[in-house]
């Protein structure tokens, strides 16, 4: 059992370290190192906790023979010598068992952090946004530190964690404390839910084709997954009986790569979406088509691919926007515009202080279609030229 869990373990850190690097590389691609932001560098941070809790899990039953200060009765309690193997194993999991539960949680708080940066730049200029993301900062603060003070705290004095005898209590068994199961899952599964509340209205009333509006709430809605493996965790350990603290360990490496995954996915897609269309591009060309319908409608260049879109100079509305919102303010990074695939924007517009003689001298004619040009005259007279 302990060899299986082994390979397990160590092979979901292995994946979760691999989905990272695939992550960190994609953001490399788009927006270059200059313009990471906060979650681009928690991310890699998220990777080392990991590894430092499956490394106490694993010590759990390598280390600790799966053993703690739980599941006994009194009388064994008081029949076990300070000075016999068993008891220093019960010492050294209970101990293990508290480490564990500070970087199980530590690490989803930090990729709740990671998601809710996500949603800040994905809602960017979405008017009554910025209150409900700043919001999420707030509540995944709050519930980190009751969480994190319910499991250092909950037990006092903090000995109590690994007592032997006398029986400390429940909430001094860190393998099955009631306290760090019950609040721990409940604020996790709050904090989820309210994330996932932010882009689900928008994405109900997206202007988005069904297929795509699906796609988007798979991508979205992978917080049910982890909120899911969450409360199963809490039953196992509560019904584990003897087997707590192994369990503990065990189901807490597999809802943490459950996390890292669903919170990298946003990331990834955008990526794995523009090689889709551009192998698919490339397939088709076989087929006939011309280098002009090649064009990646996402792609850096999307000024100037579109030669239609320059003459219907339609207002741009993001397509997360709700019906009767106000157009967007300002724009957003790559990676959250190849996520949002029908978004089309103005072309740059030119503004200058030019007067009507010196049109003449700088106008050529232009090879790429008709371009529109508007140009501002400030005089001291109270009237617009345009």
């Amino acid at each position: 059992m302990a060899d299986n869990f082994t390979i397990e373990a160590f092979t979901l850190l292995s994946l979760a370290v691999v989905v990272i690097v695939i992550r960190t590389g994609a953001r490399l691609s788009m927006v270059g190192i200059r313009n990471f932001q906060v979650d681009d560098y928690l991310m890699p941070l998220a990777a080392v906790v990991y590894g430092l809790e499956t490394g106490a899990a694993y010590s759990v039953g390598a280390k600790w023979k799966g053993l703690a200060n739980n599941s006994m009765t009194d009388a064994q309690r008081l029949a076990l010598s300070p000075d016999s193997e068993e008891f220093l194993l019960r010492v050294g999991g209970s101990k293990t068992q508290v480490m564990g539960w500070s970087l199980y949680t530590l690490l989803l708080w930090l990729l709740k952090t990671c998601m809710a940066v996500f949603y800040s730049r994905l809602t960017s200029g979405l008017m009554n946004m910025h209150l409900r993301v700043r919001l999420a900062y707030v509540f995944i603060g709050v519930t980190y530190i009751a969480v994190i003070c319910s499991i250092l705290f909950g037990c006092h004095p903090m000995h109590k964690n690994w007592q032997i005898y006398p029986d400390p209590g429940n909430y001094c068994q860190p393998a099955v404390s009631s306290i760090d199961v019950f609040v721990t899952v409940t604020l996790n599964v709050a904090t989820d839910l309210y994330l996932i509340s932010i882009p689900a209205p928008m994405l109900f009333k997206a202007r988005l084709p069904w297929w795509e509006k699906c796609e988007l709430l798979v991508l979205f809605s992978g917080g049910f997954f982890v909120m899911a493996a969450g409360i199963l965790r809490c039953v196992l350990i509560v019904t584990a009986g003897a087997n707590g603290a192994q369990q503990a360990g065990s189901w807490a490496c597999r809802e943490t790569f459950v996390a890292v995954v669903i919170g990298n996915i946003p990331m990834i897609y955008p990526v794995v979406r523009r090689i889709a269309r551009r192998a698919n591009g490339y397939l088709s060309s076989f087929g006939g088509s011309t280098s002009d319908n090649l064009s990646h409608p996402l792609s850096e260049n999307r000024y100037h691919t579109d030669k239609s879109d320059h003459s219907r100079r339609k207002k741009f509305r993001h397509p997360l926007s709700l019906p009767g919102e106000s157009q967007w303010a300002n724009t957003i990074n790559n990676d959250e515009q190849m996520i949002l695939p029908t978004s089309r924007q103005h072309p740059p517009t030119c503004e200058s202080n030019m007067h009507d003689q010196d049109w003449d001298a700088v106008s050529q004619r232009s090879q790429d279609g008709i371009k529109v040009v508007h140009e501002t005259i400030v005089q001291s007279k109270a009237r617009n030229m345009v």
